[in-house]
This record gives C-alpha cells, sequence and structure tokens, in this order.
C-alpha cells in the first residue's frame, strides 16, 4: 500500500511539474466584453454578465508573485463546489461553468468591503494583538489573555476595505464602512449575517472532512433591486484557512503550530525564508515552492469534494477558448 501511494503521488507531482510551462497568467479574450483585472481572475463584463476566468496566479500579501500549476482550475472547482452546497444559504451570481477555469455569473454591483468571519485569532489578527492594537480597527474588543489560535467563543466578522490591485486592504469598523458610504447599516446587517451564516455552513461540512474552516472572506453585490448575492468565490484556499481537525486540540495545548492545509504555509515560508511581508522588489518563487503548493491545492480539492482532481497536462488558454467558442461566448 506504501508503494502505491508513493506511485500515485510521484504521478501527481510529474504531472504538475509538466503543467509548469503552460501556466495561465493573463486570459486574453477581448471579444468577451470589457476587462477587470483582479489578483487572480480576469473579469470581461458585457451587458447582464461576466465571464470570470480564473487564471493560474499566485497572490500573497496583495501582490502578485507566481503562477502555480492547475491553480485557476483547482480554485474553480472548489468555488463551484461550495456554491451549489450553499445556494440554499445565501443566493450566489453563478449562471454557468464552460470550462473547469471559467464562470459565467450576474453582473452585480459590488459593494467595496471584504467580510472577513474569524472563528479562531491566528493569522494578521493575531500578530495585531501582539502588538497591543487587537481588533480596535475593527470596533471589537478582545480579551487579553486570548492565546494563539484560540478559538473565539463566537465567529466574529472583521470586514476590511477592498483594495485596488497591487495595493493593501486595509482594516475597518463597520461604522466606518457606513459612514464613508462604502454600505447602508441596512446592506451592512445583511451582509453579516449572510457571512455568519456561510460560515457556519463551512465548518460543519469541513468538521465532516476532518479539517477546520478557521477564517475566511465573503464579497457581494447587488442587482438592481438591492437584493444582495455572494459573489466572487468562497471557501476556497486562497480566501480561507483550514487545519487539519485531529490532533488540533493538543497542539493548541501544547503551543505548537496547527497543521495547515492552505495557503498560509506560503506566507510563512515568505515571512521566514525570504523576509517578505508585501513591501519591497517580489521575492523569487522557486518551482519546486511552486509544485508544492499545487500539491496543496489538489490535496484541499480532494479532501473537500471526496473526489481526486482529474487534471490533464497542455495549453490552458487554448482549452479556454475552445470551451467557450463551443458554448457560444466567444
Amino acid at each position: 500500500m506504501y508503494n502505491l501511494h508513493y506511485c500515485l503521488a510521484m504521478t501527481l507531482d510529474q504531472t504538475l511539474r509538466q503543467q509548469l510551462p503552460f501556466t495561465l497568467r493573463e486570459a486574453d479574450f477581448p471579444a468577451l466584453g470589457e476587462l477587470y483585472r483582479g489578483k487572480v481572475r480576469d473579469n470581461f463584463s458585457k451587458g447582464d454578465r461576466i465571464a470570470m476566468i480564473t487564471t493560474d496566479r499566485l497572490s500573497a500579501f496583495d501582490r502578485v508573485l507566481t503562477t502555480v500549476p492547475f491553480k485557476g482550475e483547482l480554485l474553480n472547482r472548489l468555488t463551484t463546489f461550495w456554491f451549489e452546497k450553499t445556494k440554499d444559504v445565501v443566493p450566489n451570481h453563478i449562471l454557468d461553468v464552460p470550462d473547469p477555469s471559467v464562470l459565467i455569473v450576474r453582473r452585480l454591483h459590488p459593494l467595496p468591503v471584504e467580510m472577513v468571519v474569524r472563528g479562531y485569532i491566528t493569522g494578521s489578527l493575531w500578530r495585531d494583538q501582539q502588538a497591543g492594537r487587537g481588533a480596535k480597527a475593527y470596533g471589537l474588543e478582545l480579551p487579553r489573555e486570548l492565546r494563539k489560535d484560540q478559538k473565539f467563543d463566537q465567529p466574529i466578522v472583521t470586514p476590511s476595505t477592498k483594495a485596488a490591485v497591487g495595493e493593501h486592504d486595509e482594516p475597518i469598523s463597520p461604522q466606518e464602512l457606513i459612514a464613508r458610504s462604502a454600505c447602508t447599516q441596512r446592506q451592512w446587517d445583511q451582509m453579516a449575517r449572510m457571512s455568519l451564516d456561510l460560515f457556519a455552513a463551512g465548518q460543519s461540512w469541513a468538521a465532516q472532512r476532518g479539517l477546520i474552516l478557521v477564517d475566511t472572506k465573503y464579497e457581494f453585490g447587488t442587482d438592481a433591486s438591492g437584493k444582495i448575492w455572494v459573489i466572487d468565490e468562497i471557501h476556497t484556499p486562497d480566501s480561507s484557512r483550514y487545519w487539519i481537525a485531529a490532533g488540533s486540540e493538543e497542539r493548541f495545548r501544547k503551543g505548537e503550530d496547527q497543521k495547515m492545509l492552505d495557503k498560509e504555509f506560503f506566507r510563512q515560508w515568505l515571512i521566514k525564508e525570504r523576509g517578505y511581508q508585501g513591501d519591497g522588489p517580489l521575492p523569487e518563487i522557486s518551482d519546486d515552492v511552486r509544485v508544492q503548493l499545487a500539491g496543496k491545492y489538489c490535496e484541499l480539492v480532494e479532501t473537500l469534494t471526496g473526489e481526486a482532481p482529474r487534471l490533464a497536462v497542455g495549453d490552458t488558454r487554448a482549452r479556454i477558448e475552445g470551451a467557450l467558442k463551443a458554448k457560444g461566448y466567444l
């Protein structure tokens, strides 16, 4: 059995390495509509819909750093999985999935806020706590005695601004968001409720799959009638933090680091190995690290969905173009 697992791992590693020359950094399909390029997605707007192409770009600390084999496809698979699973919790913007890397969605008015929900104090919030800032920027007070990776009694919402590509999102309080007219009080109340409901659904499913959904972010948009829809992506490794549930409490008691199955290990690698936290020249990312990251995405997709992703080495852009033409979008 060990040899079988080893061979399967070797096969996946080889597949990921063979895809390195074909990673999709930018999608260039002007016939799809007006282009808005985000950190990861290239969005083409035309009429009442948007074609969202999830590229293989990898961002950290709000900077695009490199590409990762099959990342767009894997990220999109998780996005569609979660939107299908939570469609009865909060309505989402998906209309069609013509290709594993593409979503056709409703064109909505995005609300300029990221709704970050946290079930534990870790990551940037823990660093703020250590610096004495706590959650004051969000209008919240945290107990001083909290320990790293400690679970909150109830999840908290810590919103941030939605910055342009290359700029940093900033923590902000609900009161300041409303004062800046980023949203109304009614919209804030709705988004907060929807975010907590989605987070509860995500945590419940993750627990069944042996994972802990630690924190995540949601984005929302409104239609002409003012109805709020969840947009972009949910519960992916780009927008969420996952820990391995087995042994988590013991690791917390001992003060040990949690076992992660998300992009956070890459952020920690950047901090420890490259001294990088988003400022200055972009660090060099080796092919080995890119492949390791792709493996993490594959593992998370299989763990959450119960199915190993079927990956085919080849020209991602050509595949997407063929799928869009077949469905009449090009």
